[in-house]
Formats: structure tokens, C-alpha cells, sequence
């Protein structure tokens, strides 16, 4: 047994002042003075705005007359941001510094002190038996190394031979890939056709992951024709960080043949939380005024649909905070609900992937703004039931933020694959995982329902009305994210928090149903005096009525 040293990251707030030095925003005299010449001018002056507003807090300084038009934007820029937190304008300086400068934190880890952390290393491994269906498999048991990657440790032949080859469930495992691997990368889109993984580089190329033989491959790609008079195709043009629409951060999904899209940012960098579909056949769009409480504005969320009826919404982010709520849209009456969440609730995340298979969503990755997310996890949309499938060690490729995940299948069995992401560095790792679906047998024995869909529907219906009044006077169920300092008060456990909220929401519904039989019995006893009014009439009309005129009814 040996010790490896791997970096962990800066937490915040020392991730911001790294960010603010290598921008120029340095804390000397002159630095605030001045706009930071790296960057175009209107990024320079947003920059500027969030360092003093992370700083010195919102602008107190009222504008003179005098000053220079470069003063006055300055002005404007810090005076526009208003009271937004100052946790929340550090975690903005340092996203708008990765996405106009990627690599500026190797660049900066020259004089940027880093935290480290020990990782254990096993060089002699034991290979324990997993049971499986009534079959045996050995266990690969993954290690992280200081590049951050998944090692297997024992039998090659585990992953030699594709997805068929991997033996081992609810464990990460790295195939050993050859070939061209594509740049490392994150916040990208990748997907499945005929055993073949694609990924579109930001230069002209699509990288291709063959999934039997492990090997990558670069093609390139051409778009339609240049015209009638010239037939052939088309380069397309590099692109980086590409969106269906003008925004980013929103989720996409495909009902039927329309793409739903929620939330996201806008291009000032604004948060939405605003529903549009867009119609396959028609091409057409639908800005939807959906009725109930709809999640608070985020990004970097992820989505699900369910029964093809229900869009599920988990997690996302604002600025500074993450969110771990699950919001529930009904696609047929277009009404907002927050279901009562159950088993093990996962920790407020953003940046994480998603993959429905079958009634189970598969949640992997994210990040809280202090470090990756390791647990791998997956919801069971029947029931709503959260469990956990496994929980990676160190700082490895799973645990990041950005990453893709998409599914394939092999002799009937599913396995979930991703490809890059960012944890403090840029990776292109692959990592498989075959889930077992445990978690969906469980859930099954834990709350036996028949009809998934009205399993959601019976979970929203039970709590539409309470959140709604609930969440009128705060933005959802959501954790502040907390500064690494000695003066933060101590989190609430995850299970004992989960209890208290299930507690709560119990309650509610038990005074809501109160309320309702006490209706439903005010109800019934004005029912029956009318129906004793009724037969009353009702007989003296019949004895005072003449014989034959009754054999008209029949």
C-alpha cells in the first residue's frame, strides 16, 4: 500500500482570488482602478462590477457628473448588479473567466498554492465475487490515480472486448481505448447509433467511440451543399458551446416529436425558468403558460420525461446556489408540481447528466461549487424513490462537472457510458458502468404501484396545493451553498434533514385531507336534507296525481 498525492481544487473563496489575480484584479492599489485589457470591453467591465461586488459589496457610491465615459461604465457595470450576494458574484467572475479563458487555471496553478489530498493506492488488489442473477463475477475494483482516471486492476479480459466483455455491475470501469482520443472537453452533447459513440469536436471533426472494439476514430463533417451550381458539401464551421437557442445551460428533451425546453441563461447571463416547445412538424414554436409553481430560474440542470405525460426537472444552479428539488410538469393539463421526494435524496448539485432507462433515471456527476459529486445515483420515476448505485473515490472524471452520458445496450443488458467534464482540470476519460437495477427492485417491494402513471400523478395531486402556498413565500427547498470558513455553522445531516422535510410535508397532507373530509361531511349532510326535501315534495305530488298519468313513464 502506497500514498499518491492528487490535487483536490481550490474551494471558494480562494478559487475566486486565483481567478481575480490571473484576470488582473489583483487587490493592489491600481488594480480596481483600471479594466483588465485581456479581455473585450464589455466583459472587462462585467468582470470589473462582480470583483467589487464580491469585494466591497453592492455600490453604495452615488455618480458624479464629472466623470470619464470609461468611469461611468465602470459605474454602471458594479451599480447594475444591485444586492446579489457576494458569494454569488464570485462563483459569475470565475464561470464568464472559463468561458473566455478555459485554460487559465493551469495557467495560473504556477503560483496558485493548491490544497492536496491523500488517495489511497492498491497495488495488490483483492477480486471480490459479485452475485448477480444467480451468476458469479469477479469484481474490478477501480482506483483513482494523480491524472484522475479509473484504472481496472485485476483481469484484462474484464474490458478487452467491448461492452459485452464487462462483467462487473454498479461500478465505474475504464476500458482500455486506442486510437486518436478526442480533446478534452466538457459541457458537449454525445450519442449512440449502431454501437458507435459520437462526439462533435469544436473543430469540423466528430470523434467516434466504437464500442466492440474500444478504438476512436475522427471523421469529417460536411453540411448539405454549398449551392445548385456547386454540389459539394459544406465544411461545417467550428463551434464551442453551441445551443438549440439563444441561451445556455437549458434542458432539451424529446416528447413525441416536440423538444421541450426549460430554464437555462440567457446572453446577458440572466437566469430563466421559462417553458418553450418547439414542434418537429411543424417547426414551429409554443411559449407555454404552464399553471402552479414552476422551479426557481437555474441552468445546468438536468431533465426527464416520464410516461411520455411527465417532465421531470432535478437539481441545477443559480449563481451561487444549488439546487437538489425535484419539480414534476403534467405535459397534458401543463401544470407545475413538487412531488414528495423518498429513499435517499441526492445533495444539491449542478452541472450533472441524466439517462432514462426504463422507469429508472440515472443521475451521475455535478458539483456544488466546493467539489465534485461522487455518488452515482438513480430515481425510480414510478415510485420516487431515490437510491444510491455506487460512490467513486478522489478526484476522477466521474466526479465532474459537464460530462455527457448516454446509453447503450448489449445482448439485452443497458450500460451507461460518459465521456469528459471538468473538475479543476479538462478531461476525456470514458468510463462504463452496467447497472444492476437493484434500486428498482427495492423500490417495488418499498411501495408496490401498478400504474406508474398514476403513481407521479397520485405523488404531485398530494402536494400540489400545499407547495403551492409553501413555495409562494420561498423559491423552492433549496441549500445555500457555505464558504470554506471557521465561522460557518455546521450543515444539517442529509438524513436527518430528509426526515424533517418528510415529517413536514406528511403534516401538510394530513391537514389538507382533514380539511377536505370535514368538507366532503358538510357536503353530505346538505345533501341529504335536500334529498329529504325532494322525496317529500315528491310525495305529495305523486298522491295528488291522477292514476293514468303514470303509465306514461313506463
Amino acid at each position: 500500500m502506497s500514498m499518491a498525492r492528487a490535487s483536490s481544487g481550490l474551494a471558494y473563496p480562494e478559487r475566486f482570488y486565483a481567478a481575480a489575480s490571473y484576470a488582473g484584479f489583483d487587490g493592489s492599489p491600481n488594480s480596481s482602478k483600471g479594466v483588465s485589457s485581456k479581455f473585450a470591453n464589455d466583459v472587462a467591465l462585467l468582470l470589473y462590477g462582480l470583483y467589487q461586488q464580491a469585494t466591497a459589496g453592492p455600490c453604495k457610491i452615488s455618480k458624479p457628473r464629472g466623470w470619464s465615459p470609461i468611469e461611468q461604465s465602470k459605474w454602471t457595470s458594479w451599480h447594475g448588479l444591485g444586492n446579489m450576494a457576494s458569494t454569488e458574484a464570485m462563483r459569475l467572475f470565475v464561470k464568464i473567466l472559463e468561458e473566455e479563458e478555459p485554460g487559465w487555471y493551469s495557467r495560473a496553478s504556477n503560483f496558485v498554492s493548491e490544497p492536496v489530498v491523500d488517495v489511497q493506492v492498491n497495488h495488490n488488489p483483492m477480486v471480490e465475487p459479485v452475485t448477480e442473477n444467480g451468476n458469479t463475477f469477479p469484481e474490478t475494483k477501480t482506483i483513482p490515480i494523480e491524472n484522475g482516471s479509473l484504472l481496472e486492476t485485476q483481469d484484462k479480459d474484464v474490458v478487452s472486448d467491448g461492452l459485452g466483455s464487462v462483467n462487473v455491475y454498479d461500478q465505474w470501469v475504464g476500458p482500455p481505448v486506442s486510437g486518436p482520443r478526442p480533446k478534452a472537453r466538457y459541457e458537449h452533447q454525445a450519442a449512440v447509433i449502431d454501437d458507435k459513440m459520437y462526439i462533435y469536436s469544436v473543430e469540423i471533426t466528430m470523434d467516434v467511440l466504437d464500442l466492440r472494439s474500444w478504438t476512436w476514430s475522427r471523421i469529417e463533417v460536411k453540411s448539405g451543399v454549398d449551392s445548385l451550381e456547386s454540389p459539394s458539401p459544406v465544411p461545417v464551421p467550428p463551434c464551442a458551446g453551441h445551443s438549440l437557442v439563444s441561451r445556455g445551460g437549458q434542458s432539451v428533451t424529446l416528447v413525441g416529436t416536440s423538444l421541450v425546453i426549460f430554464g437555462g441563461q440567457d446572453a446577458n447571463r440572466s437566469l430563466l425558468n421559462d417553458l418553450h416547445i418547439l414542434d418537429l412538424e411543424t417547426m414551429t414554436w409554443d411559449e407555454i403558460d404552464a399553471v402552479g409553481v414552476p422551479p426557481s430560474p437555474r441552468s445546468d440542470h438536468t431533465a426527464a420525461v416520464h410516461a411520455e405525460r411527465y417532465l421531470l426537472i432535478f437539481g441545477g444552479g443559480s449563481h451561487a446556489t444549488c439546487f437538489n428539488d425535484l419539480h414534476v410538469l403534467d405535459l397534458q393539463a401543463m401544470e407545475w408540481s413538487r412531488p414528495t421526494q423518498q429513499g435517499e435524496i441526492p445533495s444539491p448539485r449542478a452541472g450533472h447528466a441524466g439517462v432514462t432507462v426504463g422507469e429508472n433515471w440515472f443521475i451521475v456527476g455535478g458539483g456544488d461549487n466546493r467539489s465534485g459529486v461522487s455518488e452515482t445515483v438513480v430515481l425510480n420515476m414510478s415510485t420516487l424513490i431515490w437510491s444510491v448505485v455506487t460512490t467513486v473515490q478522489g478526484r476522477v472524471p466521474i466526479a465532474s462537472e459537464g460530462l455527457s452520458l448516454v446509453l447503450s445496450s448489449y445482448n439485452g443488458e443497458d450500460f451507461l457510458i460518459s465521456f469528459g467534464g471538468y473538475n479543476g482540470r479538462y478531461n476525456n476519460e470514458v468510463n462504463i458502468l452496467k447497472p444492476s437495477h437493484k434500486s428498482t427492485l427495492q423500490s417495488k417491494m418499498e411501495t408496490p404501484v401498478p400504474d406508474s402513471v398514476s403513481a407521479v400523478q397520485n405523488a404531485t395531486n398530494a402536494t400540489r396545493d400545499v407547495e403551492s402556498e409553501f413555495e409562494t413565500g420561498q423559491e423552492g427547498k433549496v441549500r445555500e451553498i457555505i464558504m470554506d470558513n471557521v465561522d460557518a455553522e455546521p450543515m444539517v445531516p442529509k438524513s436527518e434533514e430528509s426526515k424533517e422535510h418528510l415529517l413536514a410535508t406528511l403534516k401538510a397532507e394530513k391537514e389538507e385531507l382533514e380539511s377536505s373530509l370535514s368538507k366532503e361531511k358538510m357536503q353530505s349532510v346538505q345533501l341529504k336534507q335536500e334529498l329529504a326535501e325532494a322525496e317529500t315534495q315528491n310525495t305529495k305530488s305523486v298522491q295528488g296525481a291522477p292514476i293514468g298519468s303514470w303509465s306514461a313513464c313506463y
